[in-house]
């Protein structure tokens, strides 16, 4: 084989991977991502504020590996079935739902495909016909990219402690 052609074909393999490596680069404009983030999860506010069931299932990864850990002891729901389960018993039990965001963060990684978020949220409801309020709650979690749909695979919502 002669030398310019094993030099070309090597400057074609070098310029391709090169190439490739900046278009994975260039298709992420990460302020469009955190965008569509923000999104589902306003969404997902939306779904508790009204009940609605569909559109939480919009938001949710439809897998038996999600996790939602909650603000008691022993809440920690494992796939999908299991926290539309728990979510549909919130909404038999929580009437006049209203959620309000604050500090909100998102982050995407570098190839797109995975975000995480913090914010602080105040939950208002009416539980057995009395008012129930959480101030400052942490809402935390996790969404993967799949499909260019962005899903929650984990979340975590606690509640500060006494600052003593």
């Amino acid at each position: 084989m002669k030398p310019s052609v094993i030099i070309s074909s090597a400057i074609v393999i070098v310029l391709s991977s090169c190439s490739s490596n900046n278009k994975v680069k260039q298709s992420i404009d990460s302020k469009i991502e955190k965008d569509k983030v923000a999104l589902v999860l306003e969404k997902y506010i939306i779904a508790n504020e009204t009940k609605n069931l569909h559109l939480i299932e919009q938001v949710w990864a439809p897998k038996d590996d999600i996790v939602v850990i909650g603000t008691n002891t022993d809440e920690c729901l494992i796939g999908w079935e299991n926290i539309k389960a728990a979510i549909k018993r919130q909404f038999d039990s929580f009437e006049d739902t209203y959620i309000s965001v604050r500090d909100q963060l998102i982050s995407i990684n570098e190839s797109g495909n995975t975000a995480w978020f913090s914010e602080i949220i105040n939950y208002n409801y009416i539980y057995n016909g009395k008012a129930v309020q959480y101030e400052g709650l942490r809402f935390t979690g996790v969404l993967e990219k799949k499909n260019d749909e962005w899903l929650i695979v984990q979340s975590h919502l606690s509640i500060p402690g006494s600052p003593y």
